[in-house]
């Protein structure tokens, strides 16, 4: 029963961080399209908002599992970055770059500590009385 429940909290996350991805990634593209600005002078907001989805994630997975909010953060980001890297590979036939394996080892860390902060805000482990 507890490996269905943390399943679900890791489901979760991934889920919420699929859809800010596409919000955000919606917005952008109409930003980029019907104004003058250029994907160069977004970059670093569209990276700062990467990571603040993976850290909404694992909030999300911690909050929902209650409990080992560093494994639900690390499972969520994990499982981001796995699906990210089988649509390039699949799609692109090319594998992460090195620039790419670092950006993905930083998503992984930052919703590890989501995660954690999720447990410790939603109360922690369910007692079973």
């Amino acid at each position: 029963m507890e490996s269905k429940r943390l399943g679900l909290a890791i489901m979760y996350g991934l889920i919420t961080i699929f859809m800010f991805a596409i919000a955000t990634s919606l917005l952008f593209s109409l930003l980029l399209r019907f104004t003058s600005l250029q994907e160069s002078s977004v970059a670093w907001i569209i990276l700062t908002l990467s990571f603040l989805t993976l850290f909404i994630g694992g909030f999300v997975s911690g909050g929902k599992g209650r409990e080992k909010g560093w494994m639900l953060g690390g499972a969520t980001g994990g499982a981001y970055s796995l699906i990210i890297f089988l649509f390039q590979y699949l799609g692109n036939d090319s594998l992460f770059s090195m620039n790419q394996l670092f950006f993905h080892l930083g998503f992984i860390a930052v919703a590890m500590l989501g995660g954690i902060i999720g447990v410790n805000l939603s109360g922690g482990k369910i007692s079973k009385a």
